[in-house]
């Protein structure tokens, strides 16, 4: 199935884009029907992957499953845990296509989801990314949990605003730019 990108500009072109409707095979986890792999924009590389402070859009586009609606990721009885589940291996494999050895960073580095649990995001290897911890991502994703589950903001605008770039929205949502 082929892979429509939407091309954005600027923040408000973002938060009102139209997702693309693309899928990949996705597996429900913790007994939660997750649905499909929904992919915010092709994966066309698997090595080669260039590391930096956003993920290497070419192998890392971002995700969500197609069934983690706002009414599930709002609801009272959803929890990340329930969903999460990135085996070590897949982690390895994250590693090594950004081009590092495979192995635990301990605190320095965390294989990240660039959608997050708690907005939808799957633990496909598209939605995953090795990540410098940020707390500023964790802090704004949290606050797009509230805002999402107080209908201040529609899931489809928070999951493109922080998997296009969250340093962005972050300032959007905040004010200020992220530290």
């Amino acid at each position: 199935m082929a892979v429509r990108v939407v091309r954005l500009v600027s923040l408000p072109c973002l938060l009102a884009a139209l997702l693309p409707v693309a899928a990949g095979a996705g597996s429900p986890s913790g007994g939660i029907a997750v649905g499909r792999t929904v992919l915010l924009g092709p994966r066309t590389k698997t090595i080669g992957c260039r590391l930096g402070a956003l993920p290497d859009r070419s192998c890392s586009p971002g995700a969500f499953y197609s069934r983690l609606t706002r009414a599930v990721v709002c609801g009272r009885g959803f929890h990340t845990s329930t969903v999460r589940n990135v085996p070590q291996t897949v982690k390895f494999a994250v590693e090594r296509e950004y081009g590092l050895a495979a192995g635990y960073y301990g605190r320095t580095l965390e294989i990240d989801h660039i959608v997050p649990l708690e907005l939808g995001g799957s633990n496909a290897i598209a939605n995953l990314f090795p990540e410098r911890v940020y707390a500023a991502k964790d802090r704004l994703e949290n606050r797009l949990h509230e805002l999402v589950c107080a209908g201040r903001m529609t899931l489809a605008a928070a999951r493109v605003g922080i998997a296009r770039n969250w340093p962005l929205l972050y300032r959007h949502v905040f004010g200020v730019a992220p530290r």
